[in-house]
């Protein structure tokens, strides 16, 4: 294990972004999100919860995908991924453990047959560094779906404390990126982080969402959950706004469209939410009409569709943004405490 100064971090940085492109929280306008990291930025990893996610850095919220020109019968399809000169190679710096393994679900969708090359291409051009997590919050319940946050999984692991960043590579990515900042680091740090760890794991066990039940949450619950009266009642003050959408870790809905300009036609996609009126509407209508059955859509995806076909992984990680940003208290928690533990033998 390495570690480095906290005053020595944003040589660090510098170091890194002499040769890779960099990501990592930085503080504008009063919110914490990813950007490119650069001289005199406001850089804050110690902020437990960016607004939104860094899976906007492998499936950004709006992208071109492709341009098109056309010239009589002839048409002309260019790449604009050339010409966005994307194909830089990048560290995305403090990634907690939850969205570490929001991009595992993530990597599910993107990566299987048929493969997202936009979605491919990012991931293979990134080494993700993670922050393990030593003040979590009342909001948190990442440990309910098994993820340890004081031990993310990641390229390279990071731990922080009032002294020092300790490192730990992981993976063949974290050695080559350990290797181009060991000059900047000395060896040490194993005791000061087990004992992190410890202190942590005390504070997760008293959280106010540990011991969230999931037991019900099967696929042979699937029809009793799906007919259970409680969506009607948990539903009526949604106001299916999509805001839990946007900031969950994990969503990964999208619309596809066509705007013709001065030169050709730009074809590009963005965020989506199984949340709005008009989602996968067609021309026969849609096959949603209610909100109360598009707020079943989502949770039903997230704790039992999901899991069903990936070999248990739920597609919701805890980490507790729909719980701080609904309006109306709608969270996956309240679904999980009304739903759950009903079929418990």
């Amino acid at each position: 294990m390495l570690k480095i100064a906290k005053e020595n971090l944003n040589a660090l940085y510098a170091k890194i972004n002499e040769t890779m492109g960099l990501f990592i929280p930085i503080k504008k306008a009063g919110e914490v999100n990813y950007h490119v990291w650069g001289e005199g930025k406001e850089v804050s990893i110690e902020t437990l919860k960016t607004v939104k996610s860094p899976k906007n850095m492998f499936f950004p919220q709006t992208e071109n995908m492709m341009k098109f020109k056309t010239d009589g019968k002839n048409l002309e399809i260019i790449d604009v991924r050339e010409s966005f000169n994307e194909r830089r190679s990048f560290v995305l710096f403090g990634v907690k453990a939850c969205d570490y393994k929001a991009i595992e679900v993530l990597d599910k969708v993107f990566l299987a047959d048929p493969v997202d090359s936009f979605y491919q291409d990012r991931r293979q051009r990134t080494t993700v560094v993670t922050l393990a997590c030593s003040k979590p919050e009342e909001s948190c319940f990442c440990g309910v779906f098994g993820i340890d946050a004081t031990a993310p999984q990641g390229d390279v692991t990071t731990w922080l404390d009032n002294e020092y960043l300790y490192w730990q590579a992981n993976t063949e990515k974290g050695e080559n990126l350990t290797t181009l900042v060991k000059e900047l680091m000395e060896n040490g740090g194993e005791t000061e982080v087990a004992a992190q760890q410890e202190a942590t794991k005390a504070v997760l066990a008293k959280l106010p969402f540990a011991a969230l039940d999931l037991s019900r949450f099967k696929p042979e619950n699937l029809n009793d959950l799906f007919n259970d009266p409680a969506w009607e009642e948990m539903s009526e003050a949604c106001l299916g706004c999509g805001t839990c959408t946007f900031v969950c870790p994990t969503c990964q809905c999208f619309d596809i469209r066509d705007f013709k300009t001065n030169e050709g036609v730009v074809r590009y996609r963005c965020w989506d939410s199984c949340m709005y009126s008009d989602f996968t509407l067609m021309a026969h209508g849609n096959s949603r009409t209610t909100q109360m059955q598009r707020f079943r859509q989502r949770f039903m995806h997230k704790l039992v569709y999901y899991p069903s076909q990936n070999d248990g992984l739920y597609s919701c990680v805890g980490c507790g943004r729909c719980v701080n940003k609904c309006p109306q208290r709608l969270n996956i928690v309240k679904v999980i405490k009304t739903l759950g533990g009903k079929n418990d033998d």
